[in-house]
């Protein structure tokens, strides 16, 4: 695998409530990063806008505000979300059937009607977030299973359950926050992985924060993540 195949497995979770800041990481950090992975935080704090700054800087985004209200709320923030040109957003699957249908419709029209080029269908469904360190195997795969048949295009999951998740969802994108290289610290990340624990379980998308945003140098972090996914990649196809 070549450093832009590795670069577009990565996600950078822009963790910050400043659009000026979050654009400053961004910039620095785009030679090893292809996702912009944007929370509640930044969202709450940038609003809209923050999607198409990203854009411009050559990332897709990943709009993470773990969607969970009634159908008709969440059938229209979804369009707004597909209308703006993310890439990906999330939905709890804990919400039910009905709700994951209207985000997956929703994001789908607002997409359409907005041309952007969008994947037909960029809404990733929540298993148990990953500071829940007591979530079972049955929930996982009951879970992943919904996502699958209600038309989500992928699973967020930690790296430990992919074995339950791609059980129960075959063939679903599967997108792993908490990842932590080998000597960082691990936070409030109940549920955490090396990025190399993760690819041989099977992740595709590596969502990667404070490892890297906090780090020292965050530039050499970066690089010293772009050649493990690389790596373990390379290894694992061999």
């Amino acid at each position: 695998m070549n450093n832009e195949e590795s670069r577009r497995r990565l996600a950078l979770a822009l963790d910050v409530d400043d659009l000026v800041l979050a654009l400053r990481m961004a910039r620095r950090l785009q030679p090893w990063f292809g996702l912009a992975k944007v929370g509640l935080e930044l969202f709450a704090a940038a609003g809209p806008e923050v999607v198409s700054a990203l854009t411009i800087e050559g990332y897709r985004v990943f709009l993470d505000l773990k969607l969970h209200d009634i159908p008709t709320t969440v059938r229209r923030a979804a369009r707004v979300i597909g209308g703006l040109g993310a890439t990906y957003t999330t939905v709890h699957t804990s919400a039910g059937e009905e709700i994951l249908r209207a985000a997956v419709a929703g994001m789908a029209e607002g997409a359409a009607a907005a041309g952007t080029g969008a994947p037909p269908s960029g809404v990733l469904g929540v298993t148990v977030l990953t500071s829940d360190r007591e979530a079972t195997a049955q929930q996982l795969e009951a879970r992943a299973a919904l996502a699958a048949a209600t038309g989500c295009g992928g699973i967020v999951c930690a790296a430990r359950d992919l074995e339950f998740v791609r059980r129960a969802a075959p063939g679903l994108l599967t997108v792993v926050p908490g990842i932590r290289p080998e000597g960082t610290s691990t936070d409030d990340q109940g549920r955490p992985s090396t990025p190399a624990a993760a690819l041989a379980a099977g992740a595709d998308v590596l969502v990667v924060g404070r490892a890297v945003t906090a780090a020292r140098d965050p530039e050499a972090a970066a690089a010293a993540l772009l050649e493990a996914v690389a790596t373990s990649a390379k290894s694992s196809s061999v």
